[in-house]
C-alpha cells in the first residue's frame, strides 16, 4: 500500500558528482504513480511484440526452460513458471509487508474505521466473481472466478494521482484501505480456491521451516541471510506441496515485526557517549571508538522497525524489477478481434468493469444505512461509484489468477479479457471522478 513520504532533510554528507545522477532517479522511484507508468510501460510492449512479427520469438524466450538440480532431486520449469512462482514471491512478500502495516498501523486497524474498507472490498470480491460464475456456470473456465476479483494497486495510484486534488483524501485512503482488503481476498482465494493436490512431504519441509523462523524471532535472530535461507526452504517446502509457493511471501511479510528493537531514548544514549569517545587519545580510546561504532551502526539500522526497513527497501524492486518483467511474461497476448468477443473474455470484463463498481458501491450503501459504517468526509456516493470503476483495474494479480485458473486458450482468452476491462475501468473511473463536483470536507 502507499504511504505519504515527507521529503528528506537534507543530508550531511558530502556530495558527489554521481549523486546528480543518482538524485534525480532515486526521487523518480520514491513518487508512487512511477511504478504505473513504468508496468503500463511493460504491459504495452508485452501487447506490441505479441502482435507483432517477432511474436514467435518473444514469447518463445519464456518457454525457456532452466533446471536446478541437487543429487536426485530435480526442478526443471520454463522461466515463465519461474517469473509466476519465484520472482512474485517477492511481490507477495511486499503485499504481505503491506497487509501487516495496514492491521497495526493503518485503517485495518480499528474496527470502526475499517468498516467501510472492508464491506466495499468484500463486495467488490463477490459480486465480480458471482458474476463471473453466472456467466461460465457449468462450463470449462468456471474454474477462473478468482479473476475479477483482484484490483492492481500499482495503476490504482497511477490514476489517483493524474487525477491529483479532483480526489478527497477521504476516497484516496479509503480506496487504498479496499485494494489491501482485495489483496487479502486474492491471497485467500490463491491459498484456498486454487490449491488441488496435496503433498505431505512438501508440507512437512514447510512447516519446519515456518516453526524455525517462528524460533528465530523467538530467540532474538536479526540476520536477514538466515532468514532468506529459511524462507526459501518455505517456498520450497510450499512449491513441492502442491500449495501456490507465493504464499510463502505473504507469510514471511505478515510475521515481520512491526517494532523496532532499538528505542529512540537507547539511540541518543548511543550519541551521548560520542563527545567522550572522541575526545581521548591511545589505543584503549580507539578501541572505545570501534566498539561505539559498531553500536551505532547497529542502531541507526535497528531503530527502524524490520517492517519499514524491509517495506522501504524492497518495494522499488518489487515495483520497478518485479512487476514489470511479470507483465512482459504475462500481458503478451495475441488481442485477435474474435477472442474479444468470446464468452470468457466478456465474462472477465463484466466482472471488472460492472461487478467490481456494482459490488463495491452496493455493499457500501448497505453498511452505511445500517449504520456499521459512514462515508468519509468530503466523499459522494458518485465519487465512490469513480472509485469503484478505478478497483475495476485489477491487471496484474488477475493475469495472475488467470495462470493458475486457466490453460491454453482459455487463459488467453481471460488475459485479453483482464487487459480490455482494465483499460475500459480507468478511463471511466478517472472520467467519472473528474467530472464529479467536489463536496465540502
Amino acid at each position: 500500500m502507499a504511504h505519504e513520504r515527507d521529503d528528506p532533510p537534507e543530508s550531511a554528507l558530502p556530495a558527489e558528482p554521481v549523486q546528480r545522477i543518482i538524485g534525480p532517479l532515486r526521487a523518480f522511484v520514491h513518487v508512487e504513480a512511477a511504478s504505473g507508468v513504468v508496468l503500463l510501460l511493460a504491459a504495452v510492449t508485452a501487447v506490441a511484440l505479441a502482435n507483432s512479427p517477432f511474436a514467435e520469438s518473444f514469447l518463445g524466450i519464456w518457454k525457456t526452460h532452466f533446471a536446478i538440480e541437487l543429487g536426485s532431486f530435480s526442478m526443471d520449469h520454463s522461466l515463465k513458471h519461474w517469473i509466476s512462482d519465484g520472482l512474485m514471491a517477492i511481490f507477495f512478500f511486499v503485499i504481505g509487508l503491506e497487509v501487516k502495516r495496514e492491521l497495526v498501523q493503518g485503517e485495518l486497524r480499528e474496527l470502526r474505521q475499517a468498516a467501510l474498507p472492508i464491506a466495499a472490498a468484500l463486495g467488490g470480491m463477490v459480486v465480480p466473481a458471482a458474476l463471473y460464475l453466472l456467466l461460465q456456470a457449468g462450463e470449462p473456465a468456471a474454474r477462473g472466478w478468482g479473476i475479477p476479483m483482484a484490483t492492481d494497486i500499482a495503476f490504482l495510484l497511477g490514476c489517483l494521482t493524474l487525477l491529483g486534488k479532483r480526489v478527497p483524501e477521504g476516497l484516496r485512503v479509503l480506496l487504498l484501505s479496499l485494494a489491501i482488503g482485495d489483496d487479502i481476498g486474492a491471497i485467500l482465494v490463491i491459498a484456498i480456491g486454487y490449491t488441488s493436490e496435496i503433498h505431505v512431504g512438501g508440507l512437512v519441509l514447510a512447516g519446519g521451516a515456518l516453526g524455525l523462523v517462528l524460533l528465530m524471532r523467538r530467540i532474538g535472530v536479526r540476520f536477514v541471510p538466515v532468514y532468506v535461507f529459511v524462507g526459501s526452504l518455505l517456498w520450497l517446502g510450499l512449491h513441492e506441496s502442491g500449495v501456490h509457493a507465493t504464499l510463502a511471501g505473504v507469510i514471511l511479510g505478515l510475521l515481520t515485526p512491526s517494532s523496532p528493537w532499538v528505542s529512540g531514548s537507547r539511540m541518543r544514549r548511543i550519541f551521548d557517549q560520542t563527545a567522550d569517545v572522541w575526545s581521548g587519545t591511545g589505543g584503549e580510546a580507539i578501541g572505545s571508538r570501534r566498539g561505539l561504532l559498531d553500536d551505532m551502526r547497529t542502531a541507526a539500522r535497528e531503530v527502524e522497525a524490520p517492517l519499514d526497513r524491509l517495506e522501504r527497501t524492497m518495494h522499488p524492486w518489487s515495483a520497478f524489477l518485479i512487476m514489470p518483467i511479470f507483465a512482459l511474461a504475462n500481458a503478451g497476448i495475441d488481442l485477435d478481434p474474435g477472442m474479444l468477443l468470446d464468452d470468457v473474455a466478456l465474462a472477465v470484463a463484466l466482472g471488472l468493469c460492472v461487478g467490481k463498481p456494482l459490488g463495491i458501491v452496493g455493499v457500501s450503501f448497505i453498511a452505511v444505512r445500517l449504520g456499521l459504517a459512514s462515508l468519509p468526509a468530503g466523499v459522494s456516493w458518485r465519487m465512490l461509484l469513480g472509485g469503484g470503476m478505478l478497483a475495476g483495474i485489477g491487471f496484474t494479480m488477475s493475469l495472475f489468477i488467470a495462470g493458475l485458473a486457466l490453460e491454453g486458450t482459455l487463459r488467453e482468452t481471460a488475459g485479453a479479457g483482464v487487459l480490455v476491462a482494465s483499460v475500459v475501468s480507468g478511463a471511466l473511473g478517472m472520467l467519472i471522478l473528474a467530472l464529479s463536483p467536489r463536496t465540502e470536507e
